[in-house]
C-alpha cells in the first residue's frame, strides 16, 4: 500500500480522529476551507459522502477533479466556490465540519465568529467541529500584536491569533463540549498550532 496515494496530505491531528473512529462510514463530511482537497482525499477514495467549500475557483476546481476521479458518484455541486462565512449548504446536514488552517486567515474577530457560526449552522446535533489554527498559546511572548487579534510570528507570518480562553468562551458561547483537550503544538518558536474539536450538543 502506498500511504500518500491512499492518505494523500491529510493533517495528523485529522487521521488521528479517523483511528479513533470518531469519523466513520456512513457520515456526511464538510471540508470548510478545502484548499487543493489534501485533507479528503482517504474519505474520498473510501466512499464517504464528501462536500468542500473554498473562496478560490481553482482551488474547487482541483477538488472537483480530484473527486471525479476518486469518488465519481459525488454530485460536482456538492463543491462550491464560496467563502466560509457564506455557506450555501443546508442547516444541520453534516456530521463533521472540517477546519483545517482556515480560522487564522480571519479579518477580524467579527469575520471569526461568521466564520465560526456558519460552520456550526451546518453541523448536526451530535456532530463535531475539527479545527486547526494558529495560537498564541505557548509563543505568547514571542509575537508582537499588531491590533485586531492579529500579531507578526517569528516565522515572519501575520496571523490571526486565538487563545485558550477565547476558544473556551466560544465552545460555551456556541454550544458545544470539547470533544478532546485544547492541545497545541509549538513549532521551533516559530508558530503555534492548536487542535480545537468540539462537538455540537
Amino acid at each position: 500500500m502506498n500511504l500518500a496515494d491512499t492518505f494523500g496530505e491529510i493533517d495528523i491531528y485529522l487521521f488521528d480522529q479517523l483511528l479513533r473512529r470518531r469519523i466513520v462510514p456512513g457520515m456526511r463530511i464538510l471540508d470548510a476551507g478545502c484548499g487543493s482537497g489534501r485533507n479528503i482525499v482517504f474519505l474520498l477514495r473510501t466512499g464517504y459522502d464528501v462536500s468542500a467549500c473554498d473562496r478560490d475557483e481553482e482551488a474547487i476546481s482541483d477538488v472537483r477533479r480530484l473527486a471525479a476521479s476518486l469518488a465519481p458518484a459525488l454530485a460536482p455541486g456538492s463543491f462550491r466556490v464560496e467563502p466560509v462565512e457564506q455557506l450555501s449548504f443546508e442547516p444541520a446536514s453534516f456530521d463533521v465540519v472540517i477546519s483545517s488552517a482556515v480560522l487564522h486567515f480571519a479579518h477580524d474577530e467579527r469575520h471569526f465568529d461568521a466564520m465560526l457560526r456558519a460552520m456550526w449552522h451546518v453541523l448536526r446535533s451530535g456532530g463535531f467541529l475539527f479545527a486547526r489554527l494558529a495560537s498564541t498559546i505557548g509563543i505568547e511572548d514571542r509575537v508582537r500584536p499588531l491590533g485586531g487579534r492579529h500579531f507578526h510570528l517569528p516565522d515572519g507570518s501575520q496571523r490571526f491569533l486565538v487563545d485558550e480562553r477565547m476558544l473556551t468562551d466560544a465552545s460555551r458561547t456556541l454550544g458545544g463540549d470539547l470533544l478532546d483537550p485544547i492541545k497545541t503544538t509549538v513549532v521551533q518558536d516559530q508558530r503555534s498550532m492548536t487542535t480545537w474539536v468540539l462537538r455540537k450538543r
